[in-house]
């Protein structure tokens, strides 16, 4: 620790995302990366963008941008707001909308990126514990009237993948009308149910995109939120008071396009989301359990082995996968769905391996 460092720096834990190894011959899946990469028209976008224009600074509204998303989700475009990947919509979101001394509540198992937000902002949360089958019970968030600061969570849920049904969403929101309920649909489009469409009947509703997995522009870092216009601005006045320029020119025009390559976006969903079928179904044949995904990736345990171990011993083979060393997920793996290749290498060595155990 530094001197130089305030106290609050010394009491962060920060997020550690996950290994970007430079292995030859490597199979990644461990950061839930699309394998297809962005559409053919996004990568156009950005190779015919005036070479000139970057001398000056970019919309600082990304105001083509957020008309593209506002018509895609079928909202106005004073309804959506923009941002360095997800991450920083979220963070802004946090800092926005949370800070009212009462805590935020949570799932115990979820994106560890919530509790980190709630350490750097200093806002009080609470883990509510998912059920044993790692499931959410909106019963579980019920509390009085004023004890409850706001609510956050995944849809579907990471790690797990599971999926919220859009009517339990819908029950979440009444149990708390006055305080905003967050919810992060990072991997929606890969079979889950967007709760954009409540947007207009409960104006405490913030739904959080990415357009890093389905849209395969993780390296892009592009993020929206869309929401009623008083949620909004209030994201747009933490946003202008940090950084009015937040989204370079070449990642807007990139972003724009990639709503306009429709087809692509579909067929590489759907590509993900087939591929994911089959490896569920080749990890069930080697003994593992694998939870019910929504989402770009399965998230596994074996009764029989160490994840740790077992993640480890397909590192030595170029094969990254996920590994959580926290309570009550310390023997499940998170695999990101890759190109049917990729899967298939992968099922081969964990067969090598369990056959050897």
């Amino acid at each position: 620790m530094s001197r130089f460092w305030s106290p609050l720096v010394k009491q962060l834990t920060p997020y550690v995302a996950g290994e970007q190894a430079r292995l030859p011959d490597l199979v990644k899946l461990n950061t839930n990366e699309n394998p297809y990469g962005p559409a053919p028209e996004v990568l156009a976008a950005i190779a015919h963008a005036n070479a000139d224009d970057l001398r000056l600074y970019p919309d600082p509204a990304a105001s083509a941008l957020r008309r593209v998303i506002a018509a895609h989700h079928g909202v106005q475009a004073d309804q959506v707001f923009v941002g360095n990947g997800s991450d920083e919509v979220l963070a802004h979101a946090f800092h926005a909308l949370f800070q009212h001394g009462l805590p935020v509540l949570m799932p115990d198992v979820s994106y560890s990126f919530y509790p980190v937000y709630c350490r750097l902002y200093g806002i009080p949360h609470e883990l509510v514990p998912l059920k044993a089958d790692f499931c959410l019970d909106v019963q579980d968030y019920a509390r009085p009237a004023g004890q409850v600061g706001g609510v956050v969570l995944a849809n579907p849920n990471a790690p797990t993948g599971i999926a919220l049904p859009l009517a339990d969403i819908e029950a979440l929101l009444r149990l708390h009308p006055d305080r905003v309920v967050l919810v992060d649909e990072a991997y929606v489009d890969f079979g889950g149910e967007s709760a954009a469409s409540l947007i207009a009947r409960h104006p405490h509703l913030l739904v959080v995109q990415t357009l890093s997995k389905s849209r395969g522009l993780a390296g892009l870092r592009v993020g929206y939120a869309l929401g009623s216009v008083e949620l909004i601005e209030g994201l747009a006045r933490v946003k202008d008071s940090f950084n009015s320029y937040p989204l370079d020119r070449l990642a807007q025009a990139g972003a724009v396009a990639s709503f306009g390559a429709d087809a692509y976006f579909r067929q590489t969903c759907a590509r993900v989301m087939q591929s994911r079928e089959r490896l569920s179904a080749g990890l069930r044949e080697l003994g593992f359990q694998v939870l019910p995904s929504a989402a770009n990736f399965v998230f596994a345990t074996h009764p029989g082995q160490d994840a740790g171990e077992l993640a480890q011993r397909l590192r030595a083979q170029a094969i990254l996968v996920r590994h959580f060393k926290l309570p009550r997920i310390d023997q499940f793996l998170r695999i990101s769905v890759g190109t049917d290749a990729e899967c298939g290498r992968l099922l081969g060595a964990l067969n090598t391996i369990t056959r050897s155990s």
